[in-house]
């Protein structure tokens, strides 16, 4: 019995022995790929050693009068209260003054023999600027007008509509969202024309008037009317994300974001009916009750964790070797580790819109007077859909989650997660616009990025897959709260590095086609 014993033990240490032995030597290949490929990925070569086409480019260069005059252009600019309360009000006003001003700040463009205006919707515009070659697919570059509204009572350090100058800066509502990249388009196309330019391949300007109330009038018509024409386009370039510095925890240096997706979204409306009744004799569940309870549960319950499967994980690769270790191990394995920085990044409401689907409760309406129990209760939810869901899929959730078939729910208006445009070394877009910035900014790293916000450039998907959401706005700390917040600002130097990031991407543009990546020919 006891050599049976001693045999039974020494059958459990051998199997023991070799569940570890094989863990072990699992966890050492795992770290070996992990160390090789941390040591190796380097996403950002390629096209930055390849034989780009000759151009001959003409360079950026203003004199002092033309720096004061763009600088009073964009203040006049701000000065125009272009808000947009509503898809039904919006300062009609404002837009038709801001017409006015376009053709009078950049009479060369509305002159010249190579571009086509056209008044889109009565305040939106559309430019075409007809290009030398035909044969090379144009692209379109995107802005919008309106703002959303503000009050120096908010506490604002200067009037938001008085484009007033503080140390550097040029304060006003606007002045980031949208009019900066605005009146950079436009300016710098004003100086190519002025110094001769005639484009290779062409390109259409869009300006949309209603963007901050979903676009469905400005661009929306711009698109409609490309459509019906037949126009197929290389790619868009929009608003969107920005150069951060300072803003990414343990980056070195600055990143320069540019948006390959959006969100989805949506709103759903919960509610709740029953026969009113006397305060003094409640029924044991009240209409409010019953709606805070299901909203309780879907913030108790966020929607699954989705980090790694959605374009965030080609921004973090892009960005893992601007990182110290361990985070330059932990970014450049996603395949491994994004579970573990998934957990890290829910942590912050800053970064858990990478990771998931996000909720939130933004309206809760019940009750008519203090002693009459509510007949209906409803409350308005958001969500902001991580592009591995589908809408349809965040709607069961909610169902599911609330559990309750006293709620009703509804779904109000929602549209699914954006396609991801493409950003490998064959995307002619996204490496025009990625060696623009580099040629203008050579220490920033550039990354695909998601918007969590949305854009007037969603309304273009079918004229082309790729749609790209950037502007060279230099985002440090705290400024991003300013983005639709208080005391929105650009500083007078970044107004001019726009200007000059529309005026090289456009010539850039001229190329045939990008060259062969340099790590393809080194293969070959």
């Amino acid at each position: 019995l006891k050599l049976k014993f001693t045999s039974n033990m020494l059958k459990i240490l051998k199997f023991l022995k070799i569940i570890f032995s094989s863990f072990f030597i699992t966890v050492v290949v795992l770290l070996t790929i992990a160390s090789i490929r941390t040591f190796s990925l380097d996403v950002n070569a390629g096209l930055q050693l390849a034989n780009w086409e000759k151009t001959s480019n003409i360079s950026f260069s203003i004199d002092q009068h033309q720096r004061e005059q763009l600088f009073a252009n964009f203040k006049e600019c701000i000065r125009i209260p272009t808000v947009s309360y509503s898809e039904t009000d919006i300062n009609t006003t404002a837009l038709l003054h801001f017409d006015r001003f376009i053709r009078k700040a950049f009479p060369t463009i509305f002159s010249s023999r190579l571009v086509q205006h056209e008044l889109v919707a009565n305040y939106s515009h559309l430019f075409w600027v007809k290009g030398s070659q035909p044969d090379l697919v144009p692209y379109l570059l995107l802005a919008h007008i309106d703002v959303v509204p503000a009050s120096e009572s908010d506490g604002w350090e200067a009037p938001p509509f008085s484009a007033k100058e503080i140390d550097g800066f040029i304060y006003g509502r606007g002045t980031i969202d949208d009019k900066g990249p605005l009146v950079g388009i436009l300016q710098a196309f004003e100086y190519l024309l002025m110094k001769g330019y005639a484009p290779r391949r062409g390109f259409y300007i869009g300006l949309g008037h209603d963007e901050e109330v979903s676009g469905f009038n400005g661009a929306m018509n711009i698109m409609r009317i490309l459509k019906q024409r037949g126009v197929q386009l290389s790619f868009v370039l929009d608003e969107g994300l920005a150069i951060l510095d300072g803003v990414i925890s343990g980056l070195e240096g600055p990143a320069a974001l540019i948006g390959i997706s959006e969100k989805g979204s949506a709103t759903v409306k919960l509610s709740v009916s029953m026969v009113p009744g006397h305060a003094s004799m409640p029924p044991r569940e009240s209409t409010i009750g019953i709606l805070a309870a299901a909203v309780k549960r879907l913030e108790d319950n966020p929607m699954p964790r989705s980090f790694g499967l959605g374009p965030e994980r080609g921004m973090f690769e892009h960005l893992a070797q601007k990182f110290r270790f361990p985070m330059k191990l932990i970014m450049s394995n996603l395949w491994l580790f994004s579970p573990l920085l998934g957990r890290v990044l829910e942590r912050k409401q800053e970064t858990n819109a990478f990771v998931r689907t996000t909720t939130a409760v933004t309206m809760f309406n019940a009750g008519v007077k203090v002693n009459v129990i509510p007949s209906l209760a409803e409350a308005y939810v958001n969500l902001r859909i991580h592009s591995a869901q589908s809408l349809q899929e965040v709607v069961d959730l909610i169902h599911s989650t609330v559990g309750d078939q006293r709620v009703k729910i509804e779904l109000v208006d929602g549209f699914d997660p954006l396609p991801v445009s493409s950003y490998d070394e064959r995307s002619f877009g996204f490496q025009i616009i990625k060696k623009t910035v580099l040629d203008m900014f050579p220490t920033v790293t550039v990354a695909p990025g998601i918007c969590i916000g949305n854009t007037d450039s969603r309304h273009f998907k079918d004229l082309t897959s790729d749609i790209y959401r950037f502007a060279p706005l230099w985002f440090k700390p705290g400024d991003a709260q300013r983005f639709h917040g208080i005391n929105e600002r650009i500083s007078k130097s970044n107004l001019e590095e726009l200007v000059a990031f529309y005026f090289s991407l456009i010539q850039n543009c001229d190329i045939n086609k990008l060259p062969e990546p340099h790590t393809s020919v080194h293969e070959l």
